[in-house]
C-alpha cells in the first residue's frame, strides 16, 4: 500500500543535525544546533537545519518545546519527561521521575475533551543563576541559555 506522505532521504544533513541533537541535553534552538553542525558540515544552511529538524519533529524522532514564549528548543529524548526553564538565563533541563501520581496516557475529562497527551513545563531559577551575587547584581550567569 502506498504512504499518502512521499519517501524523503535520510541525507547527510539530516544524519549531522540529529546526531549531534541526540549528543545534547542543552534543549538548543535551531540555531545553537546550526552553530554546531557547521562545525561538521561548514556549508550546511541555517534553512535546511530548520527543514530538517521540522521533519525530524514530523516524524516522531524530535521533540519540539515551545517554552515560555521563546524561540522553539529541540529534544530528542522521547521518553516521558518534563522539563524545567529558567525565568532568568532561558536555559531548559529535563525532570524525570517526578513525584506524585503519573496522568494515563489517554483520557476523556468532565468536559468532553479526548485526552491524547499532555506537556508541563516548571519554571524556576537554575543552580547558577540563583547565586546570591548573581540576583543581587541582577546578572545572567549562563553564558548558554538552554
Amino acid at each position: 500500500m502506498a504512504s499518502s506522505q512521499p519517501v524523503r532521504r535520510n541525507t547527510r544533513q539530516r544524519q549531522v543535525v540529529w546526531g549531534e541533537l541526540k549528543k545534547l541535553k542543552s534543549h538548543p534552538t535551531a540555531s545553537e544546533l546550526y552553530d554546531i553542525a557547521r562545525q561538521r558540515l561548514p556549508r550546511i544552511s541555517l534553512g535546511t537545519v530548520y527543514r530538517n529538524l521540522e521533519l525530524l519533529v514530523e516524524n516522531g524522532a524530535v521533540r519540539k518545546l515551545e517554552v515560555g514564549g521563546g524561540e522553539a528548543r529541540f529534544d530528542a529524548d522521547m521518553g516521558e519527561h518534563c522539563h524545567v526553564r529558567c525565568l532568568r538565563c532561558g536555559r531548559v533541563d529535563d525532570l524525570h521521575d517526578l513525584p506524585g501520581t503519573k496522568l494515563p496516557e489517554r483520557f476523556t475529562c468532565s468536559n468532553g475533551y479526548d485526552i491524547i497527551g499532555h506537556r508541563l513545563e516548571f519554571i524556576g531559577y537554575c543552580p547558577e543563576c540563583k547565586r546570591p551575587e548573581a540576583e543581587k547584581n541582577n546578572e545572567n550567569p549562563c553564558s548558554e541559555g538552554g
